[in-house]
């Protein structure tokens, strides 16, 4: 899953950013509307988390410019304003939640799980391949009932390529649904990170490298 999380306050928005690292997604990070305008218009997030309240543009003006594109984003939108009133303005926005400061951190990481899995296509909570079992709320990976301990970036290519149901995914894809906007196109980590993953799923293998392609699950090797 690859979000987006824009909001002024520096620290809130990079601490924020690193607590849904740590459940394998993909986050840029942006202290203005602005920088958020710029980021939608490069990139395509599955959800975005904005702050209502920011410089340059609102996280107002960025959610009606995601809803009057087209967009598949869903839209999580923070702000200090609790009233009834408040929401509902929000909503009318085109925004898909509402979260108001304070907030739980692991609500807000339940919110952004579920619109995660709202965005086109829909995918069930717990993905099964192979004997593979991948719960993304509970961030836990089994194999034949074995636990698998990944880390959150193999987490998330298994995510992927989980998600595209045997259909070959490449390394670009990889990096732009697993990596954030910082990742080097020519880097070698995707294919280090498919085979530390394969070495912890154990055999017989189930992620196969298709040559000049990218790799998928299941399958004969290619």
């Amino acid at each position: 899953m690859r979000v987006l999380v824009a909001d002024d306050e520096r620290l809130l928005a990079d601490t924020v950013a690193e607590g849904l690292r740590q459940f394998s997604m993909a986050v840029d990070v942006c202290y203005d509307g602005g920088g958020a305008l710029e980021r939608i218009g490069v990139n395509r997030y599955d959800v975005a988390v904005l702050d209502r309240d920011m410089p340059v543009h609102t996280g107002d003006e960025v959610c009606r410019s995601l809803a009057e594109s087209g967009a598949t984003t869903r839209v999580l939108l923070l702000t200090a304003a609790a009233g009834i009133r408040d929401r509902v303005e929000g909503l009318g926005l085109g925004a898909d939640d509402y979260l108001t400061k304070p907030f739980a951190f692991a609500e807000l990481v339940a919110r952004v799980q579920a619109l995660g899995r709202r965005s086109a296509p829909a995918v069930p909570p717990v993905l099964r391949q192979h004997g593979v079992a991948l719960d993304v709320a509970r961030h836990t990976v089994t194999r034949d009932d074995r636990e698998v301990n990944l880390s959150p970036k193999e987490f998330a290519v298994l995510h992927v390529l989980m998600r595209a149901e045997g259909r070959v995914v490449s390394a670009e894809e990889l990096l732009e649904q697993a990596w954030d906007e910082f990742a080097d196109p020519f880097t070698n980590a995707v294919r280090v990170t498919v085979m530390t993953l394969r070495k912890k799923l154990g055999t017989p293998q189930i992620i196969h490298t298709v040559p000049r392609a990218g790799y998928r699950i299941g399958g004969a090797k290619a």
